[in-house]
């Protein structure tokens, strides 16, 4: 099972206050719009989001089709592939997507410690 591209999304109070507190850690910015309230930062192989106000807690975000530097892949295992694998071990997922669609799309499931995974496709 091929998930893609990993990163840890970080629920953040003060986007600017996050955003210079990792850039002092060697992050730089690789996307996201601080207008929309979310950076994509770097620090080598390293990925993570800063997001204000968009959802509680952290999560475990995983993109199929996607490098370490979100550059699109050639060859990845689709959201909709992985979600079928994830449901034939019998792990339940809190979101489904669409399995008559293609493109963009994503499933979310919780591990047993109740932490969030978002499997999210952008291409």
């Amino acid at each position: 099972m091929k998930l893609g591209a990993f990163s840890v999304s970080l629920s953040v109070k003060d986007l600017e206050a996050s955003k210079t507190f990792y850039e002092k850690l060697g992050f730089n910015k690789l996307g996201g719009d601080e207008k929309m309230n979310y950076l994509i930062m770097k620090n080598g192989e390293t990925v993570i989001g800063l997001f204000q106000g968009m959802f509680e807690g952290n999560i475990l975000t995983f993109n199929p089709g996607w490098n370490q530097s979100a550059e699109p892949l050639e060859s990845f295992d689709d959201v909709r592939v992985l979600q079928k694998q994830i449901m034939e071990k019998e792990i339940a997922l809190t979101k489904e997507a669409d399995a008559n669609t293609s493109g963009p799309e994503s499933i979310m499931l919780t591990d047993p410690d109740g932490n969030v995974i978002l499997i999210d496709q952008h291409v």
